[in-house]
């Protein structure tokens, strides 16, 4: 929803993408977090987490954009796109899991 409200122009970083599932995976690490400090069973963190976080993020919206950068010749920007994901997110989930346990 808020890609449709704040669209990146076309063949650009979708940095309106990225700023979705980073804050989810955020949000992530903060259930998680809490979840496991104040005891809850695994499977309302999964169903919490997956429900409502995989619901947030947009995997689908990355590989989409990933695969129009790529038809339109921008290989640098989809390669850093690419790593830019698969890194910033699980880190983001890391640190909200590191700061969750405080």
């Amino acid at each position: 929803m808020l890609g449709l409200a704040i669209p990146a122009p076309a063949g650009t970083f979708p940095l309106t993408t990225s700023a979705i599932n980073v804050s989810g995976s955020f949000l992530l690490g903060l259930l998680v977090g809490l979840g496991a400090r104040h005891g809850l069973p695994v499977q309302v963190m999964t169903i919490v987490g997956a429900g409502f976080c995989g619901a947030c993020t947009t995997f689908s919206t990355f590989s989409d954009d990933l695969v129009h950068l790529c038809e339109k010749g921008q290989v640098r920007q989809s390669l850093l796109y690419a790593v830019a994901s698969l890194s910033v997110g699980p880190a983001a989930a890391a640190a909200r899991l590191a700061l969750g346990a405080l």
